[in-house]
């Protein structure tokens, strides 16, 4: 079975290349949901015009598909509620100077 850590820990190396920094500490993951062998992904990007969105989405796939027992990957794309800065963690608004 998979678990939503292990999940978390594989979106904590991907980096969103615009600002060189994990999705995760970034907060564009909103929720993640498991339903046996699929990982439902409720995400954004830092702006609507996201020039690296499709890379983005394909590298959280990728990545998160090579969990084992990952069998299928569903990524959610929202702009509501809209993302923020204060969605970061403490930690990357410290590390991006925020």
């Amino acid at each position: 079975m998979v678990e939503k850590e292990q999940v978390v820990e594989v979106l904590k190396k991907v980096y969103d290349p615009e600002i060189e920094y994990d999705i995760w500490s970034l907060g564009l993951v909103y929720n993640i949901e498991i339903e046996g062998s699929k990982v439902n992904i409720l995400m954004t990007f830092t702006t609507p015009m996201c020039p690296y969105g499709p890379q983005l989405m394909d590298d959280v796939r990728r990545q998160v598909s090579a969990i084992d027992g990952v069998g299928e990957v569903a990524i959610d794309l929202t702009f509501n509620p809209v993302w923020s800065p204060e969605k970061m963690t403490e930690e990357a608004k410290i590390a991006l100077g925020i």
